[in-house]
């Protein structure tokens, strides 16, 4: 096992009716900004809920930060922060939504000359402005990290932030929220859950035993809880394990005493970018060929996973672990996840070529958990991926 350190402040108020606790968790005296999307929290009475939790409070609100949270409107909520002299801000969405309070609270403070040098820079956020989390929406584990990623339509970019002051001085999670969401959503909160704990397991083995079993049970509770979520969104046992396994495969802990990956996101966030894809199918597309090009490095791990995952225990080690990609491939397609680009777009000649020139751009060498996936070797994997 790696040495590490590990330290995750962020507060976590789990169940039924919890967002009625909200205020006890903000100072008194804070003047606050309410940050949403698109407007669904007023449609399911999760925002009378939180303006009755906040009655005692001076709060000013902004919504329409859309998936993918953009850059450009998150810089009309920064304007509204500084010229409000907002000291608090409240997040009450999936991971978009928190990923833009993320990039608020570390802008607010920012003395830089511009924001998005936060991003391109790769400028660790040791201090932002607090925040806390209403989650509406499973899947990324924004509501129990420092992570976010932020997206600039104008440059067709996707980039990464993250630094110790940007985890949520507390979350919300009650389970009754998926009652309101798209089966689409569901498929794709599952998926994107399922794919933060392969980045951070589908490397090498590192004799970190209890990790490896973190990951798996969380991998296997979303496997069995996936269909019931679906089928029956009000289903509150289900949804309870669905959304604590989300917060679970990427709150730091699986990843500590182990190599981690995240090529696929690196390349998946770039078919974001280019052609609007929502995130987690954007994985689910990356993951198979990223397997299948890398196999000799991984075929350990995925054999490990063929048998404590999928239950397969025949044939060699080369055979489970081809066998894991196809059992993989399938539980997507279960999910209705398309795993192909082509399923996606039919526009998708050169984007291998644009990718790994981007890649270069960047100065990004090499990805993966040896970092030896160079721009040309991205290439190859994006084009598997057609």
């Amino acid at each position: 096992m790696n040495t590490f350190e590990f330290k995750n402040p962020t507060k976590i108020i789990f169940g039924k009716n919890t967002i009625e606790k909200l205020e006890n968790e903000i100072p008194k005296d804070a003047k606050v900004l309410l940050l949403y999307g698109g407007g669904s929290i007023k449609k399911n009475g999760i925002y009378d809920q939180v303006k009755k939790a906040l009655s005692e409070f001076e709060v000013l609100e902004f919504g329409g930060i859309p998936a993918n949270p953009e850059y450009a409107i998150l810089m009309k909520a920064l304007k509204l922060i500084k010229s409000e002299n907002i000291t608090y801000l409240l997040a009450v969405g999936g991971g978009s939504v928190i990923d833009g309070t993320k990039f608020l609270s570390s802008a607010a403070l920012f003395d830089g000359d511009t924001p998005w040098d936060i991003l391109s820079k790769k400028i660790r956020t040791e201090k932002g402005m607090p925040f806390g989390t209403v989650l509406t929406l499973p899947a990324t584990g924004s509501e129990m990290n420092s992570g976010a990623v932020i997206t600039n339509a104008e440059t067709k970019e996707k980039l990464g932030m993250g630094g110790p002051g940007l985890f949520p001085e507390f979350s919300i999670l009650d389970p009754q929220v998926i009652q309101s969401i798209p089966q689409r959503q569901l498929a794709n909160g599952i998926t994107d859950a399922f794919s933060h704990v392969l980045e951070q397991y589908m490397t090498y083995p590192a004799g970190a035993l209890l990790q490896d079993r973190f990951a798996e049970s969380i991998m296997q509770t979303l496997i069995e809880v996936a269909p019931k979520v679906i089928e029956d969104p009000t289903n509150y046992e289900a949804a309870s394990n669905f959304m604590w396994s989300c917060t679970m495969a990427l709150n730091g802990l699986i990843q500590k005493g182990v190599p981690t990956d995240w090529a696929v996101h690196a390349m998946g966030h770039e078919l974001t970018a280019l052609f609007g894809i929502d995130h987690a199918r954007t994985l689910a597309v990356i993951a198979p060929s990223h397997y299948h090009f890398n196999f000799e490095a991984k075929k350990e791990k995925l054999a490990q996973y063929a048998e404590r995952i999928w239950n397969i225990t025949e044939g060699s080690t080369e055979d489970k672990a081809q066998a894991a990609i196809e059992k993989t491939v399938a539980f997507f397609h279960e999910l209705g996840i398309d795993t192909k680009l082509s399923d996606y777009t039919k526009d998708y000649e050169g984007t291998a070529e644009e990718i790994s020139k981007r890649f270069t751009d960047r100065g990004w060498t090499g990805l993966g958990e040896h970092q030896d996936l160079s721009p040309d070797k991205v290439e190859k994997i994006v084009k598997m991926a057609y």
